[in-house]
Formats: C-alpha cells, sequence, structure tokens
C-alpha cells in the first residue's frame, strides 16, 4: 500500500501530469462553450456528452491519485482546493444521468474554475484576494451606510420626478450602483432629471466624488496591499531577506545575553 500511495505522489507531483490536467480543463472549457451554439449542440451533440464523460471520468481519477497520493485523508481535505475539485467531480457524478439540464451544465461550467486551483499563480492570486475579505469589513460598512444615505435622499427628492429610478428605495438603490459603475450615469439618469430639477446636480456629483473616487479605492488600495503582500512571503525580495537576517541574529545575541547574566 505504501508503494501505490508513493507512486501516486510521484505521479500527482510531476509537472507533466499538471500540464495535462490544465490542458483537459480547458478542452472542457472549449466543450461547455461550443454547447452553447444551437447548430453545434445539435449536429454534435453526442460527440460532445461522450467527450464529456470520459473528461469527467479523467478528472475522477486524477482526484483519486492525488487522494493516494496524499500524507493523509485529513491532509488531503485540509487542503481547500482539493475540496473543491473532489466536490465538483462528485457533484459531476451526481448530476450526470439528472434531468435538470441547466443545474448539470452549470456544473460543467465550474469545472472551468478548477485551472484556479491546478494553476499555481492563479491559486496564488486568489488567495491573496480572499485575504482582502476580513480587511474589507470596515469599508464595505462604510459602503452600506454611505449608499444607505443617499438611496433615501434620492428617494425623497427624485420619487416623483423619476419614479422610474428612485420610486423606492430598492429602486435608488439599484440606480446608485449603475451610478457608482460609472456606467450612462449622466445621459441616463442625471440628465433627465437634470431637466426637471436644474439643483440636482449636486447630488449626483457629491455621490461620484465620494463613492466612485474614494470609497473604491480604498478596496483598490487594500487588494493591491494584501497581493504584494501575498507575494512578499512567497518570494521575499533581498531587503526582506537580509532583515530576517538582523532579526535572527538580534534573537541569538538576546539570547546569549540572557545567558551571560545568568
Amino acid at each position: 500500500m505504501n508503494v501505490v500511495r508513493q507512486s501516486c505522489a510521484r505521479i500527482a507531483d510531476h509537472p507533466m501530469f499538471m500540464r495535462v490536467i490544465i490542458s483537459l480543463i480547458i478542452l472542457n472549457a472549449l466543450l461547455v462553450g461550443l454547447e452553447t451554439y444551437p447548430f453545434i449542440a445539435n449536429r454534435y451533440g453526442d460527440f460532445i456528452y461522450i467527450a464529456d464523460l470520459v473528461l469527467l471520468w479523467i478528472f475522477t481519477i486524477e482526484i483519486a491519485i492525488r487522494l493516494i497520493g496524499a500524507k493523509s485523508i485529513g491532509s488531503f481535505f485540509r487542503d481547500p482546493w482539493s475540496v473543491f475539485d473532489f466536490i465538483i467531480v462528485l457533484l459531476s457524478h451526481v448530476l450526470i444521468g439528472s434531468y435538470y439540464i441547466t443545474v448539470l451544465r452549470i456544473v460543467r461550467v465550474l469545472r472551468v474554475l478548477r485551472a484556479i486551483s491546478v494553476i499555481p499563480s492563479l491559486r496564488k492570486m486568489v488567495n491573496a484576494l480572499l485575504l482582502t475579505i476580513p480587511s474589507m469589513g470596515t469599508i464595505m460598512l462604510l459602503l452600506g451606510l454611505f449608499f444607505y444615505v443617499y438611496g433615501v435622499v434620492g428617494t425623497t427628492l427624485f420619487q416623483d420626478i423619476a419614479p422610474e429610478y428612485f420610486g423606492s428605495l430598492h429602486d435608488s438603490l439599484l440606480t446608485l450602483f449603475q451610478v457608482i459603475t460609472l456606467e450612462s450615469w449622466a445621459s441616463g439618469v442625471m440628465r433627465p432629471i437634470l431637466a426637471e430639477d436644474p439643483s440636482s446636480w449636486w447630488y449626483f456629483v457629491t455621490f461620484i466624488l465620494i463613492g466612485a473616487f474614494v470609497i473604491i479605492n480604498l478596496f483598490v488600495g487594500v487588494i493591491v496591499n494584501n497581493v504584494e503582500e501575498a507575494h512578499r512571503e512567497e518570494t521575499p525580495s533581498p531587503t526582506d531577506i537580509k532583515l530576517a537576517e538582523v532579526q535572527k541574529e538580534l534573537a541569538e545575541i538576546k539570547a546569549l545575553l540572557k545567558k551571560t547574566d545568568q
């Protein structure tokens, strides 16, 4: 059994194994995309279905090799990316004979996301983005309060002028989301209201200045900072290495001084 585990571990760690899996994930993505074209689906639907089954079983064998080659079953399932791969393949097997074609197609598309788990650079980037979630709590609270205040003010001021945009609080919040993305906010939203109420410009200008240019940039700043920290942990700069050596030497000196005092 130990020989089998070592063989599976060597296969799972081999660069060619990962290259083959990445290529098959890309092939799976192409097949799912081609199936969205009716003339291709009607003509080659059976071939795509058989190819999808073959790919599913190859991915199943891949997961089995990685599971057997892991140090232990617990270590395999402690890795979030391994759990993600396992769930996607398991769901594909559960739904392969399902009548819920839409759900099955969604799960098949999710297999494309496995490219994140097998490509180290993508995995590193996603891990860095996940690290930003805790530090975004305060910014999300600030953004929520900002949206709520402007949503209530907009509903109060423009409910009668533009009921399609500010008819209720949830309509106002949806409109403000469109405005903060800078998508047709001037010609589509502000100009018609400005024609009825010339003083309404302050509402949209202040919302854009505070929301789009300040709060959104806070999000970007937090994400960039966390990505840089994650990259620094993976590949420390010469300065970081030197600093770590100095800190280690200082710790050794402190230890020697304590021994001398004793």
